[in-house]
């Protein structure tokens, strides 16, 4: 099963909701996906005209494609019901959060986005949560050792 997870999310954001979404895509970024040549590190979704965009997102050219292959950045439309949408805007105008990808999956066989809610976070909260990781770690070293 592929996978393409956003490691740096979970890092640079506190994740307050996680949705579900399809995506929106062509015949030779489908294929590149299957092969795991696409990228959501730097990528993040936008609302525009009641529709969310997901920008910046890296898919790999196909090489087996012909003339008709894909542009690699091009924004990508995600699919979600309209209450969804509403509910996403006015968390992103009225309370300041991101949109950011957490996960790419198949699902079946259909490509789904798990798309974070999700609010900055400063130095100081990365530094705790580094240390936290460590600490998490240390507990399972010596759990094994025993």
């Amino acid at each position: 099963m592929i996978e393409i997870k956003n490691k740096k999310a979970s890092y640079d954001y506190f994740i307050e909701e996680e949705i579900e979404c399809g995506i929106v895509l062509k015949g030779t970024e489908i294929k590149s996906i299957r092969n795991g040549q696409a990228n959501i590190k730097d990528c993040y979704a936008i609302v525009k005209n009641n529709e969310v965009f997901l920008l910046n997102m890296y898919i790999a050219k196909y090489n087996d494609a012909s003339i008709f292959n894909h542009d690699e950045r091009r924004t990508r439309k995600l699919l979600l019901n309209k209450k969804e949408i509403l509910k996403l805007r006015d968390k992103v105008e009225i309370s300041g959060y991101t949109l950011v990808p957490i996960k790419l999956y198949f699902k079946g066989n259909r490509a789904k986005i798990l798309l974070g809610v999700c609010k900055g976070k400063k130095n100081y909260d990365k530094r705790e949560s580094i240390k936290e990781k460590d600490v998490k770690r240390d507990i399972e070293k010596t759990l094994k050792n025993k």
